[in-house]
């Protein structure tokens, strides 16, 4: 069973890449391949830069203001980067979807990234991308949660925020 590259998985290492951008090529490559993100090629600079401009313009939809905001702007997205989809067994590991053609690191990223954050959105609700409900934090999260209520980018930034609202209440 092959497990949909296009779904959480990316958007996760987006919101990593968002919050913590990789500052040299060799850092991208070892995030994607921590992430299990197949490589093809040699990549360059510019994957790096393409990676910086792309996860700029994604932040716009995680910042949209409403659904039909960051619907358009993932269409916009979409639009400039994916390609129809095709069935590929590039790796004779069998076949599968993919929604690009054979491109650079940091235009694949753009597709992986695009493609998967329609597909989470689409498959949870247009509302599970957001940014960290805490005070001293605008870090990115994807809302994976079971009931869909996440609202902190961390365990660690919702208690913060729970010991604040409870001091303030206390005094």
């Amino acid at each position: 069973m092959h497990i949909n590259p296009y779904g959480e998985e990316p958007v996760r290492l987006a919101c990593e890449l968002a919050n913590d951008p990789p500052n040299s090529l060799a850092q991208l490559r070892s995030r994607c391949a921590e992430a299990d993100l197949v490589v093809e090629g040699r990549p360059s600079r510019a994957d790096l830069e393409t990676t910086l401009r792309f996860l700029d313009a994604w932040l716009e939809v995680v910042d949209a203001p409403s659904d039909a905001a960051r619907a358009g702007r993932l269409n916009a997205l979409l639009a400039e980067h994916s390609e129809h989809p095709r069935l590929t067994n590039h790796a004779g590991d069998g076949w599968h979807v993919h929604y690009r053609g054979r491109r650079s690191l940091g235009s694949m990223l753009a597709v992986v990234v695009s493609v998967g954050t329609a597909m989470h959105l689409t498959a949870r609700g247009m509302h599970r991308l957001g940014r960290c409900g805490a005070a001293d934090c605008d870090r990115v999260y994807a809302d994976t949660s079971r009931n869909g209520q996440q609202a902190y980018c961390s365990p660690r930034c919702g208690s913060r925020s729970a010991v604040r609202r409870h001091r303030a209440r206390a005094s």
